[in-house]
């Protein structure tokens, strides 16, 4: 609850941050394009709307983000962070390489399945993106850590060609967030997605061990 104003305690704006539970504007900012943007999408709702609804001064947005793109660009930069740190927790409960593959996979399938999801914010924020916009620039350093994590994976889990798989797994992650989207069947979109990835990494696991043999039994 916001803090009792008495006769000589100095009035507090409704863009300022009160020191006990009243988040401050930037905070508050953030929480609203974190929700609007991602249910309506970053170029359809406006500066004037984010200030209403965050209850700040138009100043605020300027002064924490300098713009709306840089409002974007936090936005962006929050959910990749908090998409890093969901990631390495998730991997974290499997022991072998095979396992952790497969558990993010596991794990897209069960978001896709809850009512909450809007599709990937990155896919969205992209779609009517302007080229001088700082969108594409994170976009593509999303794309980047989602190729190099599988990456990782595959070479972990014995691909015989870990980039090509890696690419090809970092495929499925993002195309079951873009079929769960626009498919009336959400969760089977995360359920292919996750047997495709299994045959995926069984057919490279196994090419890698044939390949093994032939060059052991070549010496």
């Amino acid at each position: 609850m916001p803090n009792k104003i008495t006769a000589k305690t100095k009035q507090v704006r409704p863009d300022e941050q009160s020191p006990v539970s009243e988040p401050g504007p930037r905070r508050r900012l953030l929480d609203v394009a974190d929700r609007l943007f991602s249910e309506e999408g970053v170029h359809v709702v406006g500066i004037d709307r984010l200030i209403e609804e965050a209850g700040v001064a138009k100043a605020s947005l300027y002064t924490h983000f300098g713009n709306k793109d840089g409002l974007v660009r936090a936005y962006l930069e929050e959910h990749f962070e908090a998409r890093r740190e969901h990631v390495a927790q998730v991997l974290a409960r499997y022991d072998s390489p095979r396992e952790r593959l497969l558990g993010l996979f596991a794990d897209v399938q069960d978001a896709l399945a809850g009512t909450t999801f809007r599709g990937c914010r990155f896919v969205s924020a992209s779609a009517e993106a302007r080229p001088d916009e700082s969108i594409g620039a994170l976009t593509e350093e999303y794309r980047t850590w989602v190729r190099t994590l599988f990456t990782g994976l595959a070479k972990s889990a014995g691909a015989s060609d870990p980039k090509r798989l890696g690419r090809q797994l970092a495929l499925l992650y993002d195309g079951a967030a873009v079929a769960a989207r626009l498919d009336k069947d959400r969760s089977g979109a995360g359920a292919a997605a996750r047997s495709a990835a299994a045959a995926l990494l069984d057919a490279a696991t196994v090419r890698a061990s044939s390949v093994g043999r032939q060059r052991r039994a070549a010496r």
